[in-house]
């Protein structure tokens, strides 16, 4: 038997497997609790045309989404005070309506099995917005270890695995860590986030680091706090570039 008609014979055995699975155990849409057909993982089609992807004009640097007409290159009030530590971020969807039912059940929910069907649109959105060949590894932003601990996984690490054997790219799972708690986010100001993150990430294994173009990879971005602070602990520990992709933007 040839290697080929062996992996065939596999992957058709696999298709198959996945058949009965859904007869026994059908697939439920996450975001609105229909059956999903064989064409999707967990995410329905009617759900998926719902949702409401980024598009130009946005921020040239962080990729924050404007209204309006505009014809040149735009920074955003939250890149033009000062200079940003990564080089450039995107991400895939607004963050609302199914999109963030599904994430927050990815999140917070347990839904670890979205994890194929978000790191899909996250590979989509890279393609559009960077040349593969500018990428040398994937890595993530991390959680502290309690918290991460306490909710069992790390979505991002989640995503970035799902993406890096998407994009067919080395994945960096220990280079940078969360060597601090810090508080939620959420009801924080741009400037109260910034606060908060300030000297939480730590980069370790620096010889993974140095020299290298780093793909980050998280679920959600709102002000940039976070990622742009883990930028600036790469890049202090070598990265030569850091570029940011996320499932949703924010506001």
């Amino acid at each position: 038997m040839t290697q080929t008609v062996a992996k065939r014979m596999i992957s058709q055995g696999a298709v198959l497997g996945s058949a009965l699975l859904d007869m026994v155990f059908p697939r439920i849409c996450s975001g609105c609790g229909k059956p999903v057909g064989g064409e999707s993982l967990h995410i329905c089609w009617e759900c998926l045309a719902a949702l409401w992807p980024i598009q130009f004009p946005y921020c040239s640097i962080c990729g924050n989404p404007v209204a309006g007409q505009i014809r040149h290159d735009y920074v955003c009030a939250l890149c033009t005070p000062r200079k940003r530590a990564f080089d450039r971020a995107r991400s895939a969807f607004h963050y609302d309506g199914q999109m963030a039912g599904i994430i927050q059940g990815f999140k917070y929910g347990h839904s670890t099995f979205l994890d194929r069907d978000l790191a899909r649109l996250l590979a989509v959105c890279v393609e559009n917005n960077y040349r593969l060949s500018d990428v040398d590894a994937v890595t993530f932003v991390p959680l502290h270890h309690r918290k991460e601990r306490e909710r069992g996984y790390n979505q991002a690490r989640l995503l970035a695995g799902g993406l890096a054997t998407a994009l067919r790219k080395p994945l960096l799972i220990r280079c940078l860590v969360r060597c601090r708690p810090t508080a939620s986010q959420t009801a924080l100001s741009a400037v109260e986030r910034r606060k908060n993150v300030r000297g939480a990430f730590c980069a370790v294994n620096g010889k993974w680091i140095d020299g290298r173009r780093l793909l980050l990879v998280d679920d959600v971005m709102t002000t940039g706090a976070t990622v742009d602070e883990c930028a600036r602990v790469l890049k202090t520990a070598g990265a030569a570039e850091v570029r940011v992709v996320t499932v949703a933007r924010g506001c």
